[in-house]
């Protein structure tokens, strides 16, 4: 059964710390507008300030519906779940903000030190109530880590972004802010999205580790399955193949059939 709280109770403060990944659900006012769900798991983009506020860092995507939709009407919903561990589902409701990148507030929020590459603006949500369920039906999974593309990805765009800024004051055409400025300005219906970032005159600046071990993809146990299966196709077809050859004949001559077919030959 659900249950309802006015504001985060500490025990889940400490359990949120522990996830690797959460969602971020919101809508626009008009009833044919697009309802957005996006997944979040890049590591410690997300962050609890008390019982009623917490906030993420929003990465760079194809995307910028949170961001629009905040703008119309602020509304969100958070959801975590355990893959592990008791199960449990967690929604915070609340009212999002939008603080741009190049915006004082976001740089009161993250500083270069911690900033992820490709973070476009921080989400400050206040939360008015959260909500538990069972979470039963969620199925169990174990992490592995936390993939490094995105932020790889961002990592080279925002380098083409600082070095011209040591020459120009002009824009790189395949740097981020760029991308923010061809992608990032409106929503799947229309609505504002970025409105400043995409012209800061802040260079940006980020914590990636361009050294850190990439997380490897685990083909090769599904490449190795594959071949155990063949193989064991293959031994099965064999022993068929021999008992066949081997007990055809006796029972044809228990038959009478075998003699026939070797007279006429």
């Amino acid at each position: 059964m659900g249950k309802f709280y006015d504001e985060i109770p500490e025990f889940l403060i400490e359990w949120i710390k522990k996830q690797h990944m959460f969602w971020v659900a919101s809508a626009p006012l008009s009833p044919d507008g697009h309802v957005n769900l996006s997944p979040k798991g890049t590591a410690d983009s997300f962050h609890v300030v008390n019982s009623h506020r917490v906030w993420y860092q929003d990465l760079t995507g194809s995307g910028v519906e949170t961001i629009s939709h905040i703008r119309e009407n602020g509304r969100i919903t958070i959801l975590f779940n355990a893959f592990e561990g008791p199960p449990r589902i967690l929604r915070l409701f609340g009212i999002g903000t939008v603080y741009e990148f190049g915006t004082q507030e976001y740089d009161s929020l993250i500083s270069p030190e911690t900033r992820k590459p490709g973070s476009r603006a921080a989400i400050v949500i206040d939360v008015y109530q959260c909500q538990t369920s069972c979470g039963y039906a969620v199925p169990m999974y174990d992490f592995v880590t936390h993939r490094t593309q995105l932020l790889r990805m961002a990592d080279i765009e925002e380098s083409r972004d600082r070095a011209l800024a040591m020459t120009s004051s002009e824009i790189h055409q395949k740097g981020l802010k760029s991308y923010w400025a061809r992608a990032n300005l409106k929503s799947v219906d229309g609505l504002p999205g970025l409105l400043t970032a995409p012209g800061s005159k802040v260079t940006p600046v980020n914590n990636f580790d361009k050294e850190g071990q990439r997380p490897k993809l685990q083909y090769s146990s599904l490449k190795e399955g594959s071949i155990q299966s063949s193989s064991a196709n293959l031994a099965i077809g064999f022993v068929l193949g021999a008992l066949v050859t081997t007990t055809l004949p006796y029972i044809l001559s228990a038959t009478g059939k075998f003699d026939m077919f070797t007279t006429r030959a």
